[in-house]
């Protein structure tokens, strides 16, 4: 009779403890089923995929512009990144194109979220001209950091009407050095990469954006691959994302000017350069800053299918890549 008593005894704390700790892993569950999983990472946002001149382009008579000056409007923008680090509530910018005010607005959901720096690759219009509307007669910031390198702080510092910005305090410039990380949380840094390219103003440079868990290139200028002290090559290796120059297909593209002035590896030069790479590394890849005479900007060309079917990509706008 006592031992019945005492196994009833043992069996009714078996069934509590079980109990307790079914309650307690339910507890956690909803807990972690609750959390929001955009709350967990780092992302990056394409906001902006074409050259500086934008789609339709001023003087461009060819059918690349015609449908969009005939609509009055374009569905595509100036090259541009956001950078969110959900956890720690963060947004950064990188370019700040002449299309900003749209993508911003898509970028921080109509101003739910904050804006808390822009980085800028160089001085050429298609990458800081979108700066002048945190001047007094649009947003008119405060503080607003931005992000660049010793010549381009020169450049905004000395030259209006930038100047005015660091004046009247709608921006506060930050110094970036080549190959230094800056870190802006726990989960996000970035290390600028100087790059060759025609610097009338400043100098030039590509990012390496580095999350929790992945990171990304950031390329969308550069003169040749070739020119440069570094493996391109090397570098998508060591990258989960590279988001490079592909502003030309090829030299018959552009028939009104002279290709030299304006130098950058051609797409179907990278894609010779690319191709030793294995599957893997060649999927990282997705060409960005394309000029309006691109055909790649045409999911229906044989240029987009050649870049497609030799395991590259071309950048869209709207896509997000998890850090």
């Amino acid at each position: 009779m006592i031992s019945l008593l005492n196994r009833g005894h043992i069996y009714k704390k078996k069934v509590a403890v079980y109990l307790l700790v079914f309650l307690i892993f339910n507890s956690c569950f909803d807990s972690v089923k609750n959390q929001n999983p955009t709350q967990q990472k780092v992302n990056i946002s394409i906001l902006g995929t074409v050259q500086d001149g934008g789609i339709p382009h001023l003087g461009c008579e060819k059918s690349c512009c015609k449908d969009s000056f005939e609509s009055g409007f374009s569905k595509k923008r100036v090259v541009s990144l956001g950078i969110s680090d959900f956890k720690e509530n963060k947004n950064y910018l990188i370019e700040a194109s002449p299309d900003i005010s749209f993508q911003l607005n898509d970028f921080l959901k109509n101003g739910k979220k904050n804006l808390h720096g822009i980085f800028i690759t160089h001085a050429h219009i298609g990458h800081y001209s979108g700066l002048i509307n945190f001047g007094k007669e649009v947003l008119n910031s405060s503080k607003m950091p931005l992000y660049l390198m010793p010549k381009m702080t020169e450049f905004i510092s000395s030259n209006g009407p930038w100047s005015q910005l660091v004046e009247q305090k709608n921006v506060e410039l930050k110094k970036i050095f080549n190959e230094k990380e800056e870190r802006l949380t726990k989960n996000l840094s970035i290390i600028p990469l100087k790059v060759p390219h025609r610097d009338e103003y400043s100098e030039t440079v590509g990012f390496k954006i580095i999350g929790p868990n992945k990171s990304a290139l950031f390329i969308p200028d550069i003169d040749k691959w070739e020119k440069w002290d570094k493996s391109i090559k090397k570098l998508v290796a060591q990258v989960d994302y590279a988001f490079l120059d592909g502003t030309f297909y090829d030299a018959q593209e552009i028939n009104n000017r002279d290709i030299s002035e304006i130098p950058h590896p051609f797409i179907i030069e990278s894609l010779k350069l690319f191709e030793d790479l294995n599957k893997l590394n060649r999927n990282k890849i997705y060409f960005i800053h394309l000029n309006h005479t691109n055909p790649a900007n045409n999911k229906k060309s044989k240029a987009y299918k050649l870049i497609i079917s030799k395991g590259l990509n071309v950048a869209q706008e709207g896509s997000n890549f998890e850090l």
